[in-house]
């Protein structure tokens, strides 16, 4: 059985009231689990029609579906970047508010990653996402998630968010605020977050809060959202900053999440003093009421400002294309954009030239293409997962085949494939490169 806090067993009597009894008893079932289709990898028709994980339609998430299968990260489907384990209220944030296919998108703390990629996938080919990290070793596993799902135009950086505040001033047209929080949502979930649950830890983290969504407030722009969320139930860490934030910043507003997260979702809560007559937009997920673990969602809309700069502007840095690339591309690819192809800290990378990226700012930028050594390219992993579907030589194999078991276990298979860098697919989706001889 669970043992809760005393303090925080008397703070959630009273924001429950009644339910307080229905909400600890959730608290003993067995976690959800759940994945997002990765709709950059493949669509959901094709999915469904191979999908063999025992799923459930998550009601307000399109591509998210509830599942019962074990060990499904060493499945090859996995491997091949089809699908992201992510926790069924955690996919909510992304889902309150309908995006546009050409934004400007930032995740401002955004490890491991799911918020990102869910994000991305509502983007087309034009539109870019900015995903930050501050902590270098959650960056790096950020990266490689964006890595194994091949996406394009997006930059991972490791930045504290008044840094990215200086760089970026008014240039985005949706913010991301997953803040750092106390994580009262998690306690089914993880025994670390009720150990280390304190009132003063709730403090320090809505005063964290507040600093970063003061700084998101600098980076969107007129006209722009910022969504704010956290896997918390604490009014200081909610509703408060929330209102709070708004008392700070009187451009903003806060409006309505999309109907599909409302009917999913429990209002906000007004509390004593809370000048915001509004505040129920705001939405939370309890465990004892929706499917899943606990969140907290608003939606902000920057509408007005008395003051608003011009966003940051500077060029890329283009440097010569060594002739090795292009003939490594022109051999490897069917089709590319030329335009594209850039140079970021001496190493070759496919990312639009439509946003400026300064040197030394990206902890990854756009698509490692690979590493060009004297007279040949050493292509990296990301190229053949993000551009897999545009190679040349492919080999299709399915995912109960030996040849499938043999390439994740570093073996050598047999082929009939032509000579040359190839890419490995499992029932149509990348999952990884060779090298054919």
């Amino acid at each position: 059985m669970i043992k809760l806090p005393e303090n925080f067993e008397n703070r959630m009597k009273n924001l429950l009231g009644d339910e307080f009894e229905a909400y600890k008893a959730s608290l003993e079932e067995k976690p959800v689990r759940s994945f997002r289709i990765n709709t950059d990898k493949i669509s959901l028709e094709d999915f469904n029609k191979i999908n063999i994980f025992n799923t459930e339609r998550i009601p307000y998430s399109p591509t998210g579906f509830y599942f019962d299968y074990e060990k499904i990260g060493n499945h090859p489907y996995h491997h091949a970047g089809m699908f992201y384990v992510q926790e069924p209220g955690a996919m909510a944030p992304a889902e309150c508010l309908q995006l546009k296919e050409d934004w400007l998108i930032l995740d401002m703390c955004s490890a491991p990653g799911g918020k990102s990629t869910q994000l991305r996938n509502k983007l087309g080919e034009n539109g870019i996402l900015v995903s930050n990290e501050i902590i270098p070793s959650r960056c790096k596993i950020l990266t490689s998630n964006v890595e194994r799902l091949g996406l394009k135009n997006v930059i991972t950086t490791c930045m504290d968010s008044e840094r990215i505040a200086r760089l970026y001033p008014k240039t985005f047209d949706f913010i991301m605020v997953d803040a750092p929080c106390s994580g009262e949502g998690m306690f089914r979930k993880e025994q670390i977050a009720i150990d280390e649950w304190s009132e003063e830890n709730v403090k320090m983290c809505a005063e964290r809060q507040a600093e970063i969504l003061d700084c998101a407030a600098k980076l969107v722009k007129l006209g722009g959202y910022i969504v704010y969320s956290t896997c918390t139930f604490s009014l200081e860490e909610n509703e408060m900053t929330v209102d709070a934030f708004l008392q700070r910043h009187s451009g903003f507003e806060l409006v309505q999440t999309t109907e599909k997260v409302r009917e999913n979702t429990t209002d906000g809560i007004h509390f004593d003093g809370c000048k915001c007559e509004n505040i129920h937009y705001t939405r939370r997920c309890y465990p004892h009421k929706t499917k899943g673990e606990g969140q907290f969602v608003a939606v902000l809309h920057y509408a007005d400002s008395p003051i608003d700069s011009e966003h940051f502007s500077v060029p890329f840095g283009k440097e010569k294309l060594d002739k090795t690339l292009i003939d490594f591309l022109d051999d490897t690819l069917t089709t590319y954009k030329k335009e594209n192809v850039q140079m970021y800290n001496g190493n070759p990378v496919y990312f639009t030239p439509d946003f400026p990226v300064p040197r030394g700012v990206a902890f990854a930028c756009g698509v490692t293409i690979g590493e060009i050594r004297k007279n040949y390219v050493v292509p990296h992993h990301q190229f053949f997962m993000a551009m897999g579907t545009d190679f040349k030589r492919k080999i299709e194999l399915s995912a109960g085949s030996d040849e499938i078991k043999k390439y994740l276990h570093g073996e050598e298979f047999e082929t009939d494939c032509k000579n040359g860098w190839a890419v490995v697919m499992v029932d149509g989706c990348t999952v990884g490169g060779v090298k054919v001889s």
